[in-house]
């Protein structure tokens, strides 16, 4: 539950945001509007065009469709029939996905077994980096606005050195506040209806799959998702 003060952390961030959104959309000058590992927020930038948001999930090789998305329309006369309830495998990897308003930047598996720690999110941040310089010609130069949670690979001392080294700024995440996060509400819960039913024999299956879904939405879908992250 959040408290007064997570309340009042929430508004004053969102009051800064809208600020910051102002300042693109017509005042040249620049104002202070949040803090990041480099330094303060300068609002001089367009924050749609610079904005990366990403984060992990775990992603099974068999995911059984939910209650909801098995029911079908049936006659009052109809014949009952038993369904078999299908239990999620096991097997599993972590993805993390990185994106804009145009797509999908990067796509990074971690192999099964492993875990996330600062170390290894540093070094997806690595490949992250170079995927910005193929996909996203002088985004680097402009200045990478990135919005991740304060899951503690993310806040640790070593992925904060990183950022300051790059000189990336942190869209301000207030704390508890899992509706800000949009690959949760946006991008995830439509991976994992899409995947439900599916069964894969092997990762590299699952992975081809995650990609081809990737590749095939709409970058309307990619743009209301980021519109959603700054427009609350």
């Amino acid at each position: 539950m959040l408290t007064e003060d997570h309340k009042l952390q929430r508004v004053e961030i969102s009051q800064r945001l809208l600020q910051r959104c102002q300042q693109d959309n017509g005042d040249e000058d620049t104002t202070h509007i949040g803090e990041g590992p480099g330094g303060d927020f300068q609002a001089n930038n367009n924050l749609f065009d610079n904005l990366i948001t990403g984060d992990e999930t775990w992603v099974h090789l068999n995911t059984p469709e939910t209650k909801r998305d098995s029911m079908t329309w049936k006659h009052p006369s109809s014949l009952v029939t038993k369904k078999f309830k299908l239990q999620r495998s096991t097997a599993k990897v972590v993805a993390t996905v990185f994106w804009d308003a145009k797509g999908v930047i990067l796509l990074d598996i971690l192999p099964q077994g492993q875990c996330i720690n600062a170390a290894r999110y540093c070094s997806t941040l690595d490949r992250l980096k170079e995927a910005i310089h193929r996909k996203r010609p002088g985004l680097l130069k402009r200045g990478v606005v990135l919005q991740h949670d304060n899951a503690t690979p993310h806040s640790a001392n070593l992925t904060q050195q990183w950022l300051q080294r790059y000189g990336w700024e942190i869209l301000p995440h207030p704390a508890h506040s899992p509706d800000l996060a949009p690959s949760d509400f946006h991008l995830f819960g439509p991976l994992k209806r899409h995947l439900g039913g599916m069964a894969f024999e092997t990762e590299d299956d699952l992975i081809s799959e995650l990609r081809n879904w990737f590749d095939n939405l709409d970058v309307d879908f990619f743009r209301v998702g980021i519109n959603s992250l700054l427009s609350r």
